[in-house]
């Protein structure tokens, strides 16, 4: 059965998540880290994708990208798994795979969820008891957006930037989001939307992709069958 075309818009940013073949380590140095963040910044750049968010961990990788056109997002991760995998085998004198098959991704209301996608990003070595707090994890943007350290992968969204009318003001507007912890319910959710990759929003939003798309959306409640408006708007 042929695999589903993405949820892909250009200008709408997406949550992605890259995990290791079979949840295995994908990065074994501080050089592996530094080397997949300058890979990274090329092919961002080479496909025009804006990363404003990001954590490396040592076995998956989370990006929050707003693509310039369509596909821009699957032509990046295709450059960047490519190049980092032939680094991987070289340095480590190993062959086969490094990646658990495609990266998954989903749409990110702006308005509604972008901040949060943000947090749950950054926040994920601290759920994963690697640090205290996030500032404390080298490998991720918290630095650059909480802290104003230079991180030349960083492209401010348009939502970071109204945090404030001066730098100064949107760092300690960003680091006052960290005051509260993302919900259980929120936090489910956007897993449920990444795994199921669909357009993570309000209602309002989702119509909007589904009109845009002529497909649905909204992420299908577990072990049910889909609703006759997904089976009529997929064509099945």
């Amino acid at each position: 059965m042929p695999r589903s075309p993405r949820f892909d818009l250009a200008g709408v940013p997406q949550h992605v998540i890259q995990r290791g073949h079979g949840h295995m380590q994908c990065f074994f140095s501080p050089a592996d880290y530094r080397c997949y963040m300058n890979q990274l910044l090329h092919a961002s750049r080479r496909w025009q994708c804006a990363v404003h968010a990001y954590v490396l961990m040592s076995n998956h990788v989370h990006l929050l990208v707003t693509p310039s056109t369509v596909g821009a997002i699957g032509n990046m991760m295709q450059a960047l798994g490519r190049n980092y995998v032939s680094y991987i085998n070289v340095t480590y004198r190993r062959t086969g795979t490094l990646w658990e098959g495609r990266y998954k991704s989903c749409l990110v209301d702006a308005d509604e969820y972008l901040l949060t996608c943000y947090r749950y990003i950054e926040l994920n070595p601290v759920r994963a008891g690697l640090v205290g707090e996030p500032s404390g994890y080298p490998w991720s943007s918290y630095g650059c957006n909480a802290l104003g350290d230079s991180d030349p992968l960083i492209v401010p969204h348009s939502q970071y930037v109204v945090l404030g009318s001066e730098q100064e003001e949107q760092l300690r507007a960003y680091r006052q989001l960290f005051a509260h912890d993302i919900s259980s319910e929120c936090l489910k959710e956007i897993r449920t939307y990444i795994q199921q990759q669909r357009a993570l929003g309000s209602p309002a939003f989702q119509d909007w992709v589904e009109s845009a798309l002529g497909r649905y959306a909204r992420a299908r409640p577990p072990h049910r069958p889909r609703r006759d408006r997904e089976v009529a708007m997929n064509g099945d």
